[in-house]
């Protein structure tokens, strides 16, 4: 693909390379004691292949709790939409996981921990397709996993919030007349709990490290001198599309995170609130741009957010809308 970006987008790309080291440090810590082992999955089925991209196997893992529900939960983690491009990297789909999965499969779900396309090798939308087609691998082969293709849940934290997010704002059908049968499965979510998300990427430009994630994830700077990013940008925007078929969406961030400002979950719970929107935004005083908020242990007057997620899933997965 031939690079689109102009001298600014450049320099906000050469600022990311030098904030991405640190949010996917921040975003890679799993704090927190060890799972206990009634909490453990079953069995975690590994490097499931749940599509093809020019000979690029998409891969998933997926979590098998002792006592399944008969629910399945995709999970993205957050990167910033990047991915380290070395032999010996960690995979996206185990980062955060072990951290946010263990209440989840305590609870009977079968969590889909995804891996995706990401920058700098790949960018918008390619993420949110691979998303988009792990969700119609799973609804295609619910029997197997023993869960129900018609209740689907959601779950990402930062940029996987984000696709996570968009996707379940999207609500993409089925493909009728597509030659494969999975992608004749509707791309839909029945619930969704984000951390911390990027849903409004226009107000993103008052923060420079996120802009810059932004900017490399898009691969086009907004403004006026590029006459479709502002098209662009709204619609990678999962707030562009809100509307009154959005899943009923639990948003937890903290009003501490100096990189995705809590203003981005405030404004959507407004937007989904204003749609009719089943919703709650869990303020999670003093936390941090980081899957445990910044600290390894609960400060005093956390609640306990895995368990906050488990519960919601409780509430509109479990139950037809």
């Amino acid at each position: 693909m031939q690079s689109r970006l102009t001298p600014l987008a450049a320099t906000l790309l050469a600022l990311s390379l030098a904030s991405t080291t640190a949010l996917v440090g921040a975003q890679g810590r799993t704090g927190g004691a060890a799972t206990p082992a009634s909490n453990t999955p079953l069995i975690v089925e590994r490097n499931v292949i749940y599509g093809m991209y020019s000979g690029f196997a998409l891969l998933l893992d997926v979590h098998r709790p002792a006592k399944p529900n008969g629910y399945g939960i995709v999970f993205v983690a957050g990167s910033g939409w990047q991915a380290p491009l070395d032999y010996g990297a960690t995979p996206l789909k185990e980062t955060q996981v072990p951290l946010w999965g263990p209440a989840l499969v305590a609870a009977g779900y079968t969590v889909f921990a995804v891996n995706h396309r990401a920058a700098p090798r790949f960018h918008y939308p390619a993420a949110v397709e691979d998303v988009q087609r792990a969700v119609r691998f799973i609804r295609h082969h619910a029997k197997i996993y023993g869960i129900d293709p018609d209740r689907i849940g959601g779950m990402g934290g930062s940029s996987g919030g984000h696709l996570i997010g968009l996707v379940s704002t999207l609500g993409a059908p089925g493909i009728a007349a597509d030659p494969d049968p999975v992608n004749r499965e509707p791309a839909t979510l029945q619930t969704v709990v984000l951390r911390a998300p990027l849903v409004d990427l226009p107000k993103m430009t008052s923060v420079p490290a996120g802009l810059a994630l932004v900017v490399s994830f898009l691969e086009v700077p907004l403004g006026d001198n590029v006459p479709t990013s502002k098209a662009l940008w709204a619609d990678a925007s999962p707030q562009s599309h809100v509307s009154a078929r959005t899943p009923p969406t639990l948003l937890i961030h903290g009003d501490a995170d100096d990189l995705v400002p809590f203003a981005q979950s405030a404004g959507y719970e407004a937007a989904l609130k204003a749609a009719g929107v089943p919703t709650k935004l869990i303020t999670v005083p003093g936390g941090k741009h980081a899957p445990d908020f910044g600290s390894a242990q609960p400060k005093p007057g956390w609640l306990n957010y895995q368990a906050e997620a488990a519960k919601w899933f409780d509430q509109y997965l479990k139950v037809a809308r």
